[in-house]
Parts: structure tokens; C-alpha cells; sequence
């Protein structure tokens, strides 16, 4: 018997957890005005995301998805993208969102309940929050197909969690994305936990970046823990699928360090140890490590950063908080030309029980 095929799935990291450089540096990340404008990124995102879960615990916003732990993995999506480039999201990449323009306002707004909060100012193409699992994928491949007959140098990126990967919606965009050679990206986020099921009960394969091999497009696993190695590999990605070399499927891993979202109890099902252990390996600390190392931070500039991300914060809440809020009617607008009778009698219902009156 002969072997017709054979496929590695190579790693990379640039980062140890310890904040040394275990690979040779990109060029961006010997620009320490680079590496720093990344780092005050990812603590803004932290220090976001926590006020946010404040936000619901106190009522002032709808159920929210913690992006806690997820911080390198976005940022440095981010920074790989063009502002002419495509995001398509899930429903926690606040980072990426962030760097790319979309406001801390807007997105209070969204998980406030008010679909305004979609309608970015700056991203304009950019898509919106998807909570439906996978769906994302197809979108970002239908935009890619767009930019391949437009003939623009553009490039779409889907995210996608772990539990995301099996669905059938992300193996048909997969597929299409291979067999027309789409300039597309697919980020895997491996954050180990479906909601409660771990990734070994999702699926028998090794790595997730080997569900690339199926489609015939490269994959690659990357420590999604390390900015640099993710700003990296995604950037190689995109310039490759810009240039007209097809898509890529790279899997970060990382761990959600917070609940799925504050509907959630991981405490539940995830053994507190293996917490533990993930926080040593958190983002954050391995970059700040690197660049302490480097002269580049100490504890004074750590404490102004947070005091000022802290005032950035609580200026989007407050900009956030005075907004007027959308009338009940809205839920029921842009569905349907002829609304139905069943969506009559719940419009009526919704102006009945809403605190803010409609002007009906």
C-alpha cells in the first residue's frame, strides 16, 4: 500500500510565557512604540470587559460574553487587518472590534439591548455581532467571493470558536473558500470550552487546524496567548490570500478565563485547577514581562495606564448611559413590508409593559 497524501500542521511561537522570545522577533515587535500601543490595547479590552460585567451584574446591560483571556488573540488580529479588510465576528471580539474603530459606546449599546449599537461608525463594512453559530463563516466567504470578482486587494476574516467548528456552516464555507481560492481568512479561537463541553468531546482530530487539510487549504495551530505569534501568522495569512494564494485556517489556542457569558456558571463543569494554571499563561503578563525586560515598563507606568483606561471607560458608560433608548416599536421595524397580525398583537403587547412610551 502506497501513502497518496501526507499533511503536517506546523506551531508557532514567538513569546514564552515568561515574556522571551523563543523565535525571531517580527519587525513590528522591535518597534517597542508598536509593541506598547498593542499592550495598551489589550489592557483597555480588560479593563472594558470587566466594567461590562459590572454593567450586568447591576442591570444596565443584557446578558454579555467575556472576552477575558481572549485579549492577544484579538488584538493582534486586529493589527494584522487592513482598514479596507473585512471582520467578520462572533459575539466577544471586542479587541479586534476596538482596534478596528467600532466604539466602547456601541457596544454597550448592542448587549444594552438596542440594535443601534451594530450600526458602526467607522467599520462601516464591517459585519455585525453573530450570534449564530458559524454562520459568520459563510458571510466573510460570500464576501470574499465579492472581492475575487471585483478583483480587489481585499481580504475577508471570520472568527469562529472552538464548538463553532462543528457546524456544517463552517465546513461548506471551508469548502467554497478552498475550491474557489477566496481571499479569506478563518480564525479558529480554541478557547477549550464549547459553553460546558470540552473540545475532546467536540471532536477525534488532534487539532483543529487540521479541518483545513478536508478543504485543501493550508492550516496552522499558533499560541494564541502571544501577540506577536498571532499578529504574525495572520499577517502572513492575509498577504498571502491578498496575493491571490487562497484562504487560511489558523487555530488559536487560548482559554476563556470567565464564564461563557454572564448567563453562565463555568464553576460548574471546568475544574478550578485548571483555572489556575490557565491565568499563569494569560496574556497580559507575558507581555507586559517582555517589555519590562526591556526597559520599556514599570509599576508606575502600569498603575497610569489602568487609571487611564479606567476615565476611557467610564466616559463610554456614561456617553453610553445618557442615550435615548429606542421605543418598543423598534423591535417590530425593517422585518416584514405588511407586518403580521401575531407581530400586531405583540407590538401592542411590548407598548403596554414598556417603561418608555412609544408616542402611539
Amino acid at each position: 500500500m502506497k501513502t497518496v497524501a501526507e499533511f503536517k500542521i506546523p506551531y508557532r511561537q514567538i513569546l514564552d510565557p515568561a515574556g522571551v522570545a523563543v523565535a525571531p522577533l517580527p519587525e513590528f515587535a522591535k518597534d517597542i512604540a508598536e509593541v506598547l500601543r498593542m499592550y495598551r490595547a489589550m489592557t483597555l479590552v480588560r479593563v472594558f470587559d470587566a466594567k461590562a460585567v459590572n454593567l450586568q451584574r447591576t442591570g444596565q446591560i443584557g446578558t454579555y460574553p467575556s472576552c477575558l483571556g481572549h485579549e492577544a488573540a484579538h488584538i493582534g488580529v486586529g493589527a494584522a487587518m487592513r482598514p479596507e479588510d473585512v471582520l467578520a465576528p462572533v459575539y466577544r471580539e471586542f479587541g479586534t472590534q476596538l482596534w478596528r474603530g467600532v466604539t466602547m459606546t456601541e457596544i454597550l449599546t448592542y448587549w444594552g439591548g438596542d440594535e443601534r449599537g451594530n450600526d458602526f461608525a467607522v467599520p462601516r463594512h464591517d459585519f455585525a455581532w453573530c450570534v449564530p453559530i458559524a454562520t459568520q463563516t459563510l458571510h466573510a466567504a460570500g464576501a470574499a467571493m465579492a472581492f475575487k470578482v471585483r478583483k480587489e486587494p481585499r481580504c475577508a476574516l471570520a472568527y469562529i470558536g472552538d464548538g463553532g467548528t462543528s457546524e456544517g456552516a463552517f465546513y461548506e464555507a471551508l469548502n467554497l473558500a478552498g475550491a474557489r481560492a477566496l481571499p479569506v481568512v478563518f480564525v479558529i479561537v480554541n478557547n477549550g470550552w464549547a459553553i460546558s463541553v470540552p473540545t475532546k468531546s467536540q471532536t477525534a482530530a488532534q487539532t483543529l487546524a487540521q479541518k483545513a487539510v478536508a478543504a485543501g487549504i493550508p492550516g496552522i495551530q499558533v499560541d494564541g496567548n502571544d501577540v506577536f505569534a498571532v499578529r504574525e501568522v495572520v499577517g502572513e495569512a492575509l498577504e498571502a490570500a491578498r496575493m491571490g494564494a487562497g484562504p487560511r485556517l489558523i487555530e488559536a489556542l487560548t482559554y476563556r478565563l470567565s464564564d461563557h457569558t454572564t448567563s453562565d456558571d463555568a464553576s460548574r463543569y471546568r475544574p478550578a485547577q485548571e483555572v489556575n494554571d490557565a491565568w499563569a499563561l494569560e496574556p497580559l503578563i507575558r507581555l507586559r514581562r517582555f517589555l519590562v525586560k526591556d526597559a520599556a515598563w514599570d509599576d508606575a507606568k502600569e498603575r497610569a495606564l489602568l487609571e487611564e483606561c479606567s476615565l476611557k471607560v467610564d466616559a463610554a458608560v456614561t456617553e453610553y448611559l445618557g442615550r435615548a433608548k429606542p421605543a418598543t416599536d423598534a423591535m417590530f421595524e425593517h422585518l416584514f413590508a405588511d407586518l403580521p397580525a401575531h407581530l400586531h398583537e405583540q407590538r401592542l403587547s411590548a407598548r403596554k409593559y414598556s417603561s418608555k412610551p412609544s408616542g402611539h
